[in-house]
């Protein structure tokens, strides 16, 4: 990996992530995790310091990035549940079928490049009975602003990792075989319009 993707896109990813609005969605969303806990995507570590202790008994952290575990070594140290790493891609998910309980999506259904694999890798360890947590900003339903979005979307993936600014998140949910449980959609304040639009929900395999 060059310069760029190993150390400055690692930081503007955290300092995007970190923002004030952010963490509301993080603090409202993780402490739900209960059991054995899949992060995919965990990046530099923001939703360690929100797992409630007393129902995880084990998060594991999937991130492929380098840079982007560097980072999150201090929040690590500081996790108040246990944690595993697991540095492969969201395309490969390295434990046995049926071995998680919930697995936790926040802002990172928009950089996986093969987002089918993905969620059908998610579908085989999640159980049955277990749930799927999501928090990610995606397509937004107001004409103009999705036009905005697909101009901008060859720009900003470059520019960002990979991150698709127009992916409609409930309906490759849908399209994995995910029945939704919860859809809280909306706007986040005081954010630009096109990069804002927030998909919250809970969701079960089908």
């Amino acid at each position: 990996m060059g310069l760029y993707e190993n150390f400055i896109l690692p930081q503007l990813v955290h300092c995007a992530c970190a923002s004030r609005l952010v963490t509301r969605e993080r603090m409202r969303l993780v402490p739900r995790a209960q059991g054995r806990v899949l992060e995919v995507g965990m990046g530099s570590g923001l939703n360690l310091a929100h797992y409630d202790p007393a129902r995880v008994a084990k998060v594991w952290g999937l991130e492929p990035s380098e840079g982007m575990r560097r980072k999150a070594a201090l929040r690590l140290a500081a996790s108040p549940v246990p944690v595993e790493w697991l540095s492969l891609p969201g395309e490969q998910i390295p434990l046995p079928d049926d071995s998680i309980d919930t697995v936790v999506l926040t802002f990172t259904l928009c950089t996986i490049p093969d987002w089918q694999t993905a969620l059908m890798q998610i579908r085989r360890v999640l159980r049955p009975e277990g749930r799927l947590l999501f928090c990610e900003h995606g397509a937004a339903p107001d004409i103009a602003v999705r036009r905005w979005q697909d101009r901008l979307n060859p720009i900003w993936q470059r520019l960002a990792g990979g991150c698709q600014l127009n992916r409609p998140i409930d309906q490759l949910l849908e399209q994995a075989g995910f029945r939704m449980r919860r859809l809280e959609p909306g706007y986040l304040p005081r954010t630009p319009r096109f990069a804002g639009y927030l998909y919250r929900g809970v969701a079960e395999s089908g």
